[in-house]
């Protein structure tokens, strides 16, 4: 299996030079990438050598006794080249519709949502924001009295950050050596960015183009480091990589199932080390001091905000009707206008992700819900059993697919 495996992580190298978002991180042997640059096999050489591999994995199933890893493994390896070969078939002119994309490349297709399910959450806003004006013209001016100043951002993420790491130490063994570095970027398509450097130690990236309001410093700080994608890129370098010797771990490739597991634990991951009242005092005493912010109006905003939360699909619904040509990219910025209460200049935005990571969009909302319940089915309301359970899935290399069994 370790053959196939190496295989398998030259081969994400070798997509890797043809596609510049592809190859997530990497912390394998540098020959292999220098390798994979010099080499630059051809698209339709990639392929044969997947399916390849593919023909040589089929026979290599573990008996049902083997170890649950050992299973996992196996099933993780197949998805994950056929994903590759999905990959590639677009990047060779392919078009496929937002739901073939994101069945073929993330092995989940989202739900469909109507205009009517998220006019019923805008009229309840709309009471809740009573006043003059549209209604995004409202939520933009009570959300503005809740943005950072710049000046402040570093204090409030490191406090956040340092609630974070301390809530997920309680409960998930880190290296003693793992370690990240923060730092401030503009003109990005994302809001947030953890780039894994290996021997435990990550780069986080935060966009500081657009407002960042009070609410993003923890979904920000759990989300890109602790429990979330900081965390996960630990564990598995140590369970996995480490302990286990597989090397396709050494690789993330970015258009593949691993990450929906990885949006989706990062976001859950949220509401594991926060629980809404814990999260709501930690606000209230800790991050509105540091940002300046009125602590008394913790209430009112997250009231707000979970309001919100409930229009996520709509994101995708946006994303949806963009990637299947019904409505174009004006269209598509209107729909993120009027149905995520973006601003003109976050709608922008938003189509700029679409148009650089298509149907990723699914990984955040429907990869939360899945990990949500993958882990609440087994561990129930008991926080601790819910660390464990979360603890034990980025330990692993299960499936999305394998998230309802």
């Amino acid at each position: 299996m370790n053959d196939v495996a190496e295989r398998y992580v030259k081969l994400v190298l070798g997509v890797g030079v043809h596609d510049a978002d592809y190859v997530d991180a990497y912390y394998g042997p540098s020959e292999w990438r220098t390798e994979a640059v010099a080499a630059r096999r051809g698209l339709a050489e990639l392929d044969a050598e997947a399916a390849a591999l593919l023909r040589e994995l089929a026979p290599l199933v573990p008996p049902a006794d083997a170890d649950e890893l050992d299973r996992l493994r196996h099933r993780y390896l197949t998805a994950q080249l056929e994903s590759l070969r999905a990959r590639l078939k677009m990047l060779r002119g392919e078009r496929l519709s937002f739901d073939a994309e994101s069945a073929a490349l993330y092995d989940a297709v989202a739900p469909q949502h109507t205009e009517r399910e998220f006019d019923a959450v805008l009229a309840e806003l709309g009471r809740r924001l009573p006043g003059d004006g549209t209604l995004l013209e409202r939520y933009e001016a009570f959300r503005s009295r809740f943005a950072i100043a710049k000046e402040r951002l570093p204090a409030v993420f490191d406090a956040a950050i340092d609630g974070c790491r301390a809530r997920t130490l309680e409960h998930v063994e880190l290296p003693e050596n793992e370690s990240f570095t923060l730092e401030y970027v503009t003109d990005k398509s994302w809001s947030g960015y953890n780039w894994y450097q290996g021997n435990f130690r990550s780069l986080i990236q935060i966009n500081t183009d657009l407002p960042i309001y009070i609410d993003r410093a923890i979904d920000l700080a759990c989300h890109e480091g602790y429990p979330g994608h900081h965390v996960y890129n630990v564990l598995l370098e140590k369970h996995l990589v480490r302990d286990r010797g597989w090397p396709e771990f050494q690789v993330y490739a970015l258009f593949s199932p691993q990450s929906l597991i990885a949006e989706g634990t990062a976001n859950y991951g949220i509401d594991v080390a926060f629980p809404l009242a814990e999260r709501r005092q930690f606000e209230r005493d800790v991050l509105f001091p540091a940002a300046g912010i009125d602590a008394s109006s913790v209430d009112a905003y997250y009231d707000v905000m979970e309001l919100v939360e409930q229009l996520s699909y709509a994101g995708n619904e946006a994303a949806r009707r963009y990637r299947d040509g019904r409505i174009d990219a004006a269209a598509a910025a209107d729909w993120h206008v009027t149905y995520t209460l973006s601003s003109r200049e976050r709608a922008a935005q938003r189509i700029r992700f679409i148009d650089q990571y298509g149907a990723y969009v699914i990984n955040y909302n429907l990869g939360k819900d899945l990990v949500a319940r993958h882990v609440e089915r087994r561990a129930g309301a008991d926080p601790a059993a819910r660390w464990r359970e979360l603890a034990r899935l980025i330990s692993s290399p299960r499936l999305p697919s394998g998230l309802e069994r």
